[in-house]
């Protein structure tokens, strides 16, 4: 497959499709904002100006949009992918969004002969600009297999789950354990100031033991020096939560410091802060 479909060019979709250009895909895209495509069509990129003129020109469609209602206006509206697309086409979603929606259009793809895949992936913008995304994909193992040649040129660490929905509880997790790391580097970072440490030195020194770990090494930088441009939205990741609150719920779960960082999230958001990155989220604690 070489003819791919991408919709959704933001600060994730942007650094995504152009690794797929400079692997040798050929790519339609469309996105609402067209300004925002601009690097990838003067990369060769094919532009559309709507999604039932990108999808038929592709052998795989993937979309990487903001929330469930995008997903569910771009795969069912009237021109949306699920009517647009050519019987065999392998539909991707990269969107985290909720498991029951991704059941949904698997469902739905599987009734028009279409082969549909949950993919969200982690790793901010540096892992999409790096090509280092881990992608956990849910769906059937044959479609996952036909389609890794392009999950390879956006991840490093691509890993089946099992069927539909399954990358997005996948995704679940990931969130989950994000939000308890993220709240806890912000407070080490807070406790580190108050007794007078030069935080430059603990950070050097912490984070080459136990604590180390991925939002340590590419966050704890932005926030000492109040550098709170969006590789992740705050806003994006309150739906994430939102979602793994829910689902856990519907499990039986009673998730405590999910909760608790969802609220510090929230409350951020009412502060009209939802458009800055997460690691943002130390302006709760300095308030």
């Amino acid at each position: 497959m070489k003819k791919i479909g991408f919709i959704g060019i933001g600060v994730m979709g942007k650094s995504m499709a152009m690794n797929l250009i400079k692997n040798g895909f050929e790519l339609y895209i469309y996105s609402r904002t067209k300004s925002k495509a601009q690097d990838l069509i003067e990369a060769g990129a094919v532009w559309c100006d709507s999604v039932k003129e990108c999808v038929p020109n592709c052998e795989a469609v993937i979309t990487m949009v903001g929330y469930p209602k995008d997903v569910e206006e771009v795969y069912f509206g009237d021109d949306g992918i699920l009517n647009s697309a050519k019987p065999g086409t392998f539909l991707i979603d990269m969107t985290t969004t909720s498991p029951k929606l991704s059941k949904r259009i698997y469902q739905a793809a599987c009734s028009k002969n279409l082969y549909a895949l949950d993919a969200p992936v982690s790793g901010g913008d540096v892992g999409a600009k790096n090509a280092t995304l881990t992608i956990m994909v849910g769906g059937d193992k044959e479609a996952f297999e036909n389609c890794l040649h392009i999950f390879k040129a956006m991840g490093s660490n691509i890993v089946y789950q099992g069927g539909a929905g399954s990358g997005q509880h996948a995704k679940m997790a990931n969130q989950i354990a994000i939000s308890g790391i993220i709240s806890s580097l912000c407070e080490s970072i807070i406790y580190a100031r108050s007794v007078g440490l030069d935080i430059e030195s603990v950070l050097k020194a912490i984070s080459g033991g136990a604590a180390g770990s991925w939002q340590m090494s590419n966050m704890s930088q932005r926030i000492i020096q109040g550098d709170y441009k969006p590789g992740f939205y705050i806003k994006h990741f309150i739906k994430d939560m939102k979602i793994a609150k829910e689902e856990s719920e519907s499990a039986g779960l009673d998730l405590r410091i999910l909760k608790e960082v969802l609220e510090m999230y929230k409350k951020l958001e009412n502060e009209n802060l939802g458009d800055l990155g997460t690691q943002a989220l130390i302006k709760y604690y300095e308030t």
